[in-house]
Formats: structure tokens, C-alpha cells, sequence
């Protein structure tokens, strides 16, 4: 009886999502983590931080923006209201996985991982506004919406493969190795949140807003020196695949990264000797959410966890009605 009363037990009743539905729903919450990373920043980058000077409404008596707030307060409403798409596609992808037989339990606690990590994201977001766009809270907003970024992209991984114990397709230094530039490049987007809260782009044009009280030309150089290090080691890495005579997934992934790597450093570079335009910047910004979903590549390509299950009567397309589903869709 109890069961009766799950509304996603009701779904998985009567629905069989292919396992190509579910990739495609855990795929969606990845690209939907980037807007959500690459909207945030436009609401920095166009000083409409505070269009809506409170939270959870926009202002003391409306809901949503009045015509008085202008465009700043319109960008900053659409940025909250797209927490809800997120929302919706998350919820979409832990149902996918709910219904799809046999049923993985790590994936639906993937999606739900997810969703508490956007709900508490939105409650740093209200935080940022209601302390005035504080740099350290605001560089959490960002954080928070990277570890969002990262679960996503271990549940569409996870979509993609099979639930076998993991096997390592290299020797085990390898895959410290491969350990070392995931650190390294978690820790190079931690200094480049730090560069953000220490340069000029506050958020708000209207209010003196506080910065993180460092030399932005001392903090970047350090930015700049983690980017050799983690080029250094994915180069590294490339050779030592080469060398041990890798499977041919690793070694495209580690090639992907190096791409990526080079094209953001290329834009870094512009951005600093231009003085840091906002185009550059929201580019750049969503340069960073692509190294890491390619650090997060190259570190789950390193094993194997084989092929996945199809069910008894796999169903092609978006999904199918069970049979049961399908005899009372039929009276």
C-alpha cells in the first residue's frame, strides 16, 4: 500500500524509459548546470547582482520585478526562475532512473544529490543578495554550482555504463597521477573564484560592494601558475597512456582536455591584457565549467564498469507503457 502512495513508484509503474531516454535526462542536467553557471555570471557581469534587492521576493511588496528596476532587476528574476527549469530537468532524470528496470539506486540518488544541491544552492543565492553581494558567499554560489556541475556529470557517466565493480584499466600509479590533476584543477578554479571576488566586476554599480582584499595582479599570477601546473600534468598524463599503451578511450579523453585547457588559457590571456571586458569573462567562466567537466572525463575513463543491462523487453525511443499500463490504456 505504501508504494501505492509514491508518486515516482505510480511513474515507474507504468512507464519504461529506454536507457537512452535516461542518458539523455542525465546529459540535460549537465548542460542545464552550465546555463545555470553561465547565467549567474551574466547577472555579475551586467551589475544586476542586486536588480532584485531581496530574497525570496524581488522586492519588499512584489514578487517579481517592477518596471522601475529596469533590466538589471528583469536579469536577475529570469536567473532565480531558471533554478526551476533546473529543477525540472533534475526531477525529470531521477524519474527516468526510478522507471527504468533494472532498477540502479545509484543513479537515482545521483539525481537526488543533484536536487538537494540545488536547493541549498538557492538558498546561498538568497544570501548573496541579502548580504549585499558578499565576495566570499558569492564565490560559495559559484563553488556549490561547480559540485552541482560535478554530480551531473558522474551521473550521466554512470547512465552510460554498467554496475559492475569498478576495474582499473591502468596501474594503479596512473591513476594517482590522473588524482593529482583532478586536485589540481579543482584547486585552479577555487584561485580563479578567489580573482573574481578581488576584481573589479562586483556585481552592482549602484553600492560600494566589498572585495576580497588581495592584490588581483598576485592572486592572478598564482591563477596562472596552477594553469601550467595542470597543463604540465595532463601532457604528463598523455605520454604516460601512450607509454603503457592505454585503451584508446583515456588517451581521447586526455586529448579533449588538453583542447579545452589550451583554448580557456588562450582566453584567459586575452581577457587579462584587455582588461578583463565582460564578454571575456562570462566566456571564460564557461571555459571553466568545460575543464572540469573534461577533468572529470579523463578521471572516470580510467576504469571500467561494463555494459549495461537491458531489461526483459527493452523499449526503443523516449520509453514505453508497461504491460499493465498498457491493458488499462487499452479499455
Amino acid at each position: 500500500m505504501p508504494n501505492s502512495m509514491n508518486p515516482l513508484q505510480i511513474v515507474a509503474d507504468r512507464w519504461q524509459p529506454s536507457a537512452r531516454f535516461v542518458r539523455r535526462a542525465a546529459f540535460a542536467c549537465v548542460v542545464m548546470a552550465v546555463v545555470i553557471v553561465v547565467t549567474g555570471g551574466a547577472v555579475r557581469l551586467t551589475q544586476s547582482g542586486l536588480g532584485c534587492p531581496t530574497w525570496p521576493t524581488c522586492t519588499e511588496d512584489s514578487l517579481t520585478p517592477t518596471p522601475e528596476m529596469g533590466i538589471n532587476g528583469v536579469i536577475e528574476f529570469t536567473n532565480r526562475m531558471l533554478t526551476y527549469v533546473l529543477c525540472a530537468v533534475v526531477g525529470l532524470a531521477i524519474t527516468a532512473a526510478r522507471a527504468r528496470e533494472p532498477r540502479r539506486r545509484s543513479l537515482t540518488r545521483l539525481g537526488w544529490a543533484q536536487f538537494w544541491l540545488v536547493a541549498s544552492n538557492g538558498i546561498i543565492g538568497g544570501i548573496t543578495v541579502l548580504t549585499g553581494l558578499n565576495p566570499y558567499i558569492v564565490g560559495s554560489h559559484f563553488l556549490a554550482a561547480t559540485a552541482l556541475l560535478t554530480v551531473a556529470v558522474v551521473m550521466w557517466r554512470r547512465a552510460c555504463e554498467g554496475d559492475e565493480e569498478p576495474r582499473d584499466l591502468v596501474a594503479r600509479p596512473v591513476r594517482q597521477l590522473s588524482w593529482v590533476l583532478v586536485v589540481s584543477t579543482a584547486l585552479l578554479i577555487v584561485i580563479g573564484t578567489v580573482v573574481t571576488g578581488s576584481g573589479k566586476h562586483a556585481g552592482d554599480a549602484k553600492k560600494d560592494v566589498h572585495r576580497i582584499p588581495l592584490d588581483v595582479r598576485e592572486i592572478t599570477q598564482l591563477h596562472v601558475d596552477f594553469v601550467c601546473v595542470v597543463l604540465g600534468l595532463t601532457v604528463a598524463l598523455w605520454f604516460v597512456l601512450r607509454a603503457v599503451k592505454a585503451p584508446a578511450g583515456p588517451v581521447r579523453r586526455v586529448v579533449e582536455m588538453l583542447a579545452v585547457l589550451l583554448l580557456q588559457g588562450a582566453v584567459g590571456f586575452v581577457q587579462y591584457f584587455n582588461d578583463s571586458p565582460e564578454l571575456l569573462v562570462g566566456t571564460h567562466m564557461f571555459g571553466s565549467c568545460l575543464v572540469w567537466i573534461a577533468v572529470l572525463r579523463v578521471f572516470l575513463s580510467l576504469r571500467d564498469r561494463g555494459e549495461l543491462v537491458a531489461p526483459a523487453s527493452p523499449a526503443d525511443g523516449a520509453g514505453a507503457l508497461r504491460p499493465a499500463a498498457q491493458a488499462a490504456s487499452s479499455r
